[in-house]
């Protein structure tokens, strides 16, 4: 480690470094918390059918902080294509902003990546208050997108405009920022928007602002997530439909083979019963079944499913839910036998499987056990690798420091059941970089949920644990 160069103050000591960051991030929390604001209020939802419009001016609203901020000597707003296509027919992604300062004096350059598109709201009933008119009630902020991932954002900005106000504009870490804009939409532009900034984003760590922490006074490192597939398949046993009072009893309709297929992807207890599947052996903290009902609204009478310790069922075991069904609903329901049906599967695959693997073990069970010779087809498919933080690097040592000393607690490791697939494409791009997953959510944040909300400790500590991580790489001989 090299000693601090001076701060602001004309300091080189460490703890009055600390300090003096405390006191920005206090000062400057009620302006972070405005702009964090003014950001919610946008419906930044990335997805095909809602307004891209809304998308563009995120990432305006975006770029203006970034800017504001007097650090990087670029900042932009940069799309890329999706897929392989080229030329006039490529669809294209959603904007992203980007910037970038080099480092000097061997001072080490970390990536610091969010996203600034949400969920869609869902339906505005199942909301105490607007989902995009943010609202504070006791201490939390509600609105979309207030913790996934705007909070992620700000972080990212309030840490920067902390450091500065202590140490000045002239500090030598080198800093990239990437807040993309299609991560909720599936992130389909990814690999190409890397490769193209390849240059511009290339760092020795890269922090990945849209995880969570362990409780309301508990910081957490994430160090396993698992990969998902999903994909949809049409179950059919009719070359049409017909009336299910002549012929019921004697053909199959297409629901009965759905119905009976689906079932035999658990076993009695609920836990994942297709062959080919793994889980990985991880270390979990614990946690028990009441603290689980508290976290999921889990009913009364209504019992958990799988095997082992809890946190092993959501962090290091397979999970296998049916997200969607498209048949005849209710309301539209005749006496007839249904010829074909649809279903959405989507999988969550254990760190140390391949997705692509973990798809051919769900599709042959699903073909190996298709009542009454039921024909099966599959499409729309979506993969993403599972990921495993290396935990032996610098950078994981000083994030944990950082947060240790923001917090006043020792961080915890974390597993996450949810999937953030780009990441095995920020390893492809970039194999020797250390990637830290942080975050500024809370058990009762609700991401994608109705009444999503940001806590405004977890907040305040979260952005002070990135400012104190970035201090702390500032001093630190890029080769050490």
């Amino acid at each position: 480690m090299t000693e601090s160069h001076p701060a602001a103050g004309g300091t080189s000591d460490p703890t009055s470094t600390s300090d003096a960051l405390r006191s920005a991030v206090e000062a400057a929390f009620p302006a972070t918390i405005a702009d964090l604001t003014r950001l919610v209020k946008i419906p930044s939802v990335s997805w095909a059918a809602f307004d891209e419009a809304h998308v563009e001016a995120s990432a305006e609203a975006v770029a203006e902080l970034v800017r504001g901020l007097g650090v990087f000597d670029l900042v932009e707003i940069r799309r890329a294509a999706i897929g392989e296509g080229e030329g006039a027919d490529a669809a294209i992604g959603k904007p992203a902003v980007v910037a970038r300062r080099a480092a000097r004096n061997g001072r080490p350059t970390v990536l610091l990546y969010a996203h600034h598109d949400v969920q869609p709201p869902g339906e505005d009933s199942d909301w105490e208050s607007a989902p995009f008119e943010p609202t504070l009630r006791g201490d939390r902020l509600y609105g979309r997108g207030a913790a996934d991932d705007k909070a992620g954002v700000m972080a990212h900005v309030g840490a920067i405009r902390a450091l500065t106000e202590v140490l000045g504009t002239d500090f030598d870490l080198g800093i990239a920022l990437f807040i993309e804009g299609e991560e909720e939409s599936g992130s389909l532009s990814f690999a190409n928007f890397l490769h193209e900034n390849r240059e511009l984003l290339e760092a020795d760590a890269i922090v990945v602002a849209d995880s969570g922490n362990w409780d309301l006074e508990t910081p957490a490192l994430t160090v396993a997530l698992r990969g998902a597939v999903a994909f949809r398949m049409r179950v059919s046993t009719l070359a049409h439909a017909s009336h299910s009072g002549m012929f019921g009893g004697a053909v199959p309709d297409a629901m009965l083979a759905a119905i009976r297929l689906l079932a035999t992807l658990h076993d009695a207890d609920g836990s994942v019963a297709v062959a080919g599947l793994t889980s990985a052996d991880l270390e979990t903290p614990a946690y028990d079944e009441a603290q689980l009902r508290a976290e999921t609204g889990l009913l009364d009478g209504v019992s958990p499913i799988g095997r082992g310790e809890i946190l092993s069922r959501i962090w290091a075991q397979p999970a296998i839910t049916v997200t969607g069904l498209d048949a005849p609903s209710v309301a539209n329901a005749s006496n007839t036998l249904v010829p074909s049906v649809a279903v959405r599967v989507s999988a969550r695959v254990a760190p140390g499987q391949r997705d692509v693997d973990a798809l051919a073990a769900i599709r042959s069970h699903l073909e190996a056990h298709a009542p009454f010779g039921a024909k099966l087809e599959f499409d729309a498919v979506e993969l993403g690798n599972p990921f495993l933080v290396d935990t032996s690097g610098w950078a994981v040592a000083e994030s944990n420091a950082a947060m240790a000393e923001a917090w006043g607690k020792e961080p915890v490791e974390i597993g996450v059941g949810g999937s953030i697939p780009f990441i095995a494409e920020l390893v492809a791009e970039f194999p020797a970089a250390q990637i830290l997953v942080t975050g500024v959510e809370d058990p009762d944040s609700r991401a994608h949920s109705p009444n999503e909300s940001l806590h405004l400790g977890v907040f305040q500590r979260a952005l002070l644990s990135e400012a104190l991580f970035l201090a702390r790489l500032d001093a630190r001989d890029g080769d050490s």
